[in-house]
């Protein structure tokens, strides 16, 4: 028997087993990967994921097709959207995701 995994609890069982980080259900339904109180990244369902880039590494992924513009804010510098339609979009997630959790904990240990 074949087990399927929806892309959202892919993302999830890799980057709850990151240091610190916590899974949190926001207002309006996403789910919120946290480091204490930092938020890293959330999911929509298993279609899209938020980010909070510093304004030069938005900058930089959106240039590189990685990232667009946030659908509420999308004039806001930092905010950014990916999404989720296959196994590649899933694994850039959880690779925009580790970027904000590297970035952090170098932010903690300066």
């Amino acid at each position: 028997m074949t087990t399927f995994t929806t892309p959202s609890q892919q993302i999830v069982d890799v980057v709850t087993t990151w240091e610190g980080v916590t899974t949190h259900w926001g207002d309006r339904g996403e789910l919120s990967f946290r480091v204490g109180r930092r938020e890293i990244g959330h999911l929509h369902g298993d279609h899209a994921a938020h980010f909070l880039f510093s304004r030069a590494l938005a900058s930089e992924l959106r240039a590189a097709g990685r990232v667009g513009p946030h659908p509420i804010f999308p004039e806001h510098p930092k905010l950014a959207a990916r999404p989720i339609r296959n196994a590649i979009d899933v694994a850039d997630v959880i690779e925009l995701l580790r970027l904000n959790h590297e970035q952090l904990l170098a932010r903690a240990a300066a």
